[in-house]
């Protein structure tokens, strides 16, 4: 059975989901590592990988919308958005569904380097002739850490950040990538038999607290320090990631 469906996972699930969306809501990024790292507390990482899909892809899609320039930023972006998705089916295809506890200690080692990286907050910089043909390395090896883990922020964030991008062109950047990891591996997923419509059917029913969250997130926003939150969020991530790949080699 590919997901035990009882009340105490669905409660479990659905304050996953709500606490991701919080998260997102005050900070602007973190629905996919927070839910993956506390659903694949009680199940399998394909399985919280496909509860996720309608949530992020659904989120994703609004943060994408908000943004001015698709169109520009789409041709920019396609060598990476390519690669990616060719990365996410083709390693998809090799893992046949098969989750276990490598899949713990990549999804570990992910949460573990998007916490270390939101805490330092390094600042790289991608020279204008390196783009060329860093794009696509960049689109593959996330594509690789989303086929294995269903977190797709790592690297295409902190490459996406060192391309001198406007705050808001920025954000569209980001919503489009999540956009194209969200569908690829939605597809991947399918094919591998992970997500069908009991589980795309659980999935719609996540974005309820996904929603709440946000909007509970949005409110608080405006009332707490949000370089205070991230501080905390991160090493909350941090902790989160050594424990996840702790139990996996264990």
């Amino acid at each position: 059975m590919l997901l035990d469906l009882d009340p105490a996972a669905l409660a479990v699930a659905a304050f996953a989901f709500f606490l991701a969306g919080f998260v997102k809501g005050v900070v602007g990024l973190g629905l996919p590592p927070v839910a993956m790292g506390l659903l694949s507390l009680i199940m399998a990482p394909a399985q919280a990988a496909a509860l996720l899909v309608v949530p992020a892809f659904v989120t994703n899609v609004w943060q994408l919308a908000a943004g001015p320039r698709f169109a520009p930023l789409a041709r920019r972006l396609w060598p990476m958005l390519a690669a990616s998705v060719i990365s996410t089916l083709a390693v998809a295809a090799l893992l046949h569904g098969q989750f276990g506890g490598g899949a713990l200690i990549a999804l570990g080692f992910a949460l573990i380097a998007s916490a270390i990286l939101g805490l330092t907050a390094p600042r790289f910089r991608v020279p204008p002739g390196a783009e060329r043909w860093l794009a696509p390395l960049a689109g593959a090896a996330t594509g690789l850490v989303t086929a294995a883990t269903g977190v797709s922020s790592i690297p295409a964030a902190p490459f996406l950040g060192s391309l001198g991008l406007g705050r808001e062109d920025l954000i569209q950047a980001l919503g489009l990538s999540f956009t194209v990891s969200t569908v690829a591996l939605a597809v991947a997923l399918t094919g591998s038999g992970v997500l069908g419509l009991r589980i795309a059917g659980v999935s719609t029913l996540a974005l309820v607290p996904a929603l709440a969250g946000m909007l509970l997130g949005g409110w608080v926003r405006g009332r707490v320090s949000e370089s205070v939150f991230r501080r905390c969020f991160f090493l909350g991530l941090l902790g989160l990631g050594l424990h996840l790949a702790s139990r996996a080699v264990i």
